[in-house]
């Protein structure tokens, strides 16, 4: 992919994806025995919905297994949850290939491409018959989804949707601009980006029920889900270092870290481990004074049942997607050729069909780059440094 950083002269770090080893998560990656079932049933919905097409597509998608993320993510939920939620994150990882070419450049064709698709999470669900298959799977998943939630989960819901959908507009900003963006401007972006907000809301599905949103939004569990989407992050950006590289994408915390440190790549991921580990420090300190928060507060017992699900719920994300991103083949060699050198994945143009093919990106960038400045933030009230 064409964007405003040449990443030809750098070398390639030390195995990132085994560097992940600094990472302390101190919470077990526990596996729901649903996840083959979910692998079956998501396989066949991708063909239904016209997500893959033919044989090699399919057995290329099968490689990265992304249902066995889910069954990290929600090792207790039933088979029919766990299936669900394989689809929504098949969807996922498909809306995010659609943006390793052109469309990857292109902020105002995404944000056609995002409001076709927030026209969907609508109170009659409409999706027109002749919707491409992106828009199609994402109606399917979002009706499934919301059936029968009560109406404040099902706003959140579709909230941090469609948050996470525009980011990709960002993105592709800072893919057009002539530097990096600061730290602080990166990490409030690719929170949304990276995914993480509808899959906790999932976890209360899941549990069968939906905090209130004054509990829901007030701390510590606004900071704590702030936290966990950065653990997130930074595993995720020490293991897709060298395919990020390979696809020439400067949205990744190491690459950052790098530009505005001005260290080695090594000496980034050493220090987006470090951060990740002061993260997950800050965690367990909010998950300890919270049972004295939630009493001093009165909340009923029923829902402090359903605030340790959900606090578990985070550990789980935290836990299972280190599991998950050291066995997927998203990252090893298989994942870096598979976007390399300009290629996309057999599914990665499927966006074209919402509205044309894309054409090429303009030359020059499409806004000024923000300036290059300042460290990684610490969460808002959080006594660690970093991020």
């Amino acid at each position: 992919m064409a964007n405003a950083m040449d990443f030809g002269h750098l070398p390639s770090p030390a195995d990132p994806t085994r560097r992940t080893t600094a990472v302390r998560i101190p919470y077990p990656a526990l596996l729901n025995p649903h996840a083959e079932r979910a692998r079956r049933h998501t396989l066949q919905w991708l063909l239904t919905t016209g997500l893959l097409g033919g044989e090699a597509a399919t057995s290329e998608y099968d490689t990265l297994r992304l249902e066995r993320l889910m069954a990290y993510f929600y090792p207790t939920a039933n088979a029919a949850d766990l299936e669900l939620a394989a689809d929504f994150n098949a969807w996922f990882f498909i809306f995010d290939d659609q943006f390793d070419g052109g469309l990857g450049m292109r902020p105002r064709a995404i944000e056609r491409l995002v409001e076709s698709l927030g026209r969907i999470m609508t109170p009659d669900d409409t999706v027109p018959v002749a919707s491409p298959p992106l828009v199609r799977a994402f109606g399917d998943i979002w009706r499934r989804s919301t059936a029968g939630r009560a109406p404040h989960w099902r706003r959140r819901f579709r909230t941090h949707w469609l948050a996470y959908m525009a980011a990709h507009q960002g993105e592709a900003r800072n893919r057009n601009a002539d530097g990096l963006p600061t730290p602080e401007a990166f990490l409030e972006l690719r929170r949304h980006s990276i995914g993480v907000q509808p899959c906790l809301d999932f976890t209360e599905r899941c549990g069968g029920y939906a905090l209130p949103d004054d509990l829901h939004g007030a701390e510590p569990l606004r900071e704590m889900r702030e936290v966990t989407a950065d653990v997130v992050i930074f595993v995720n950006d020490i293991v897709s270092l060298v395919k990020e590289i390979a696809a020439g994408d400067v949205n990744n915390s190491v690459l950052v870290l790098r530009g505005h440190k001005g260290c080695s790549l090594d000496e980034a991921v050493d220090l987006t481990a470090a951060l990740a580990n002061r993260r997950i420090a800050r965690f367990g300190e909010l998950a300890a004074a919270l049972p004295a928060a939630l009493q001093a507060r009165r909340v009923p017992a029923e829902v402090r049942g359903h605030v340790d699900h959900y606090v578990e719920g985070m550990r789980h994300v935290m836990a299972g997607n280190l599991a998950w991103s050291l066995a997927t083949s998203r990252y090893d060699e298989r994942g870096i050729a598979a976007v390399s050198g300009g290629r996309q994945r057999p599914w990665g143009a499927l966006a074209a069909q919402q509205g044309g093919p894309p054409v090429p990106a303009p030359a020059g960038p499409a806004e000024p780059a923000p300036p290059a400045t300042g460290p990684f933030p610490t969460q808002r009230g959080a006594p660690h440094p970093g991020r």
